[in-house]
């Protein structure tokens, strides 16, 4: 049997696609696109599909990751090409590569955010920021599948960065837009963007009046400089993949 691991993006509208119905575009895909995958054993056969941490419904992505278990052997170019052309623009196949052993969840250390804040004074924002990484914890609060949960939302923050706003052609200060960039790492339970936008409201009672957007850039292994690996390097034989 042969592994692949694919790096996929959800953009647009299709953002708001949650996990268990874009499981079930990618199976449907698979069956389009004539993949050969293997299934499970048993009275009732699976689809040999892991999905490595995946993104919030309602969140856009550039760095999601899964991998699938092949009945044969599959160029990897043209598996990325024929299941992107299957699946729906804005569910769109950027890359996969052979996986060359060792799990793929273990290389999925940290993930790296942007968050969009229509109609925040960057100024503001930076002065919560301030706030929120000087504070040695920061509790919020989150329904999980457990129940209501407390947890520090703080300490799995590794860098917090504030952008400046973007400018209109003409140079002249468009509307006020603070841009937050994160790097978190992976904790349980997980410290999502919006955990973290709760903590600034915990510290510095910041409350973005229009809802905010949310992008993963990325995830995978921390390098000793706090950026982000794609998981997928470790994996490459010095051949590259297509990308759109």
């Amino acid at each position: 049997m042969q592994r692949v691991r694919i790096r996929y993006a959800k953009r647009g509208p299709l953002r708001f696609t949650s996990h268990r119905d874009f499981a079930r575009a990618f199976e449907r895909a698979l069956r389009r696109a004539g993949v050969p995958i293997a299934f499970s054993q048993g009275f009732t056969p699976h689809p040999k599909i892991s999905y490595a941490s995946a993104a919030p419904t309602g969140v856009a992505s550039e760095a999601e990751y899964l991998e699938i278990g092949l009945r044969e052997q599959v160029d990897p170019a043209q598996l990325r090409a024929a299941l992107d052309a299957a699946l729906s623009p804005g569910l769109d196949v950027l890359d996969a590569v052979v996986a060359s052993g060792g799990s793929l969840a273990d290389r999925i250390e940290a993930s790296h955010w942007r968050i969009e804040l229509p109609e925040v004074d960057p100024a503001v924002l930076r002065r919560a920021v301030a706030a929120f990484t000087a504070a040695e914890e920061v509790l919020v609060e989150r329904m999980t599948k457990q129940g209501r949960r407390t947890f520090d939302a703080r300490s799995a923050v590794i860098r917090i960065d504030v952008l400046a706003s973007p400018e209109t052609p003409s140079g002249a200060p468009a509307v006020p837009c603070a841009i937050l960039e994160l790097v978190v790492r992976q904790v349980t339970p997980s410290v999502r963007p919006d955990d973290v936008l709760s903590g600034l409201r915990v510290v510095a009672d910041l409350e973005p009046p229009v809802s905010p957007r949310v992008i993963r850039l990325a995830q995978g292994t921390l390098t000793a400089q706090d950026a982000i690996a794609d998981p997928l390097d470790a994996d490459r034989d010095g051949a590259t993949i297509g990308e759109r």
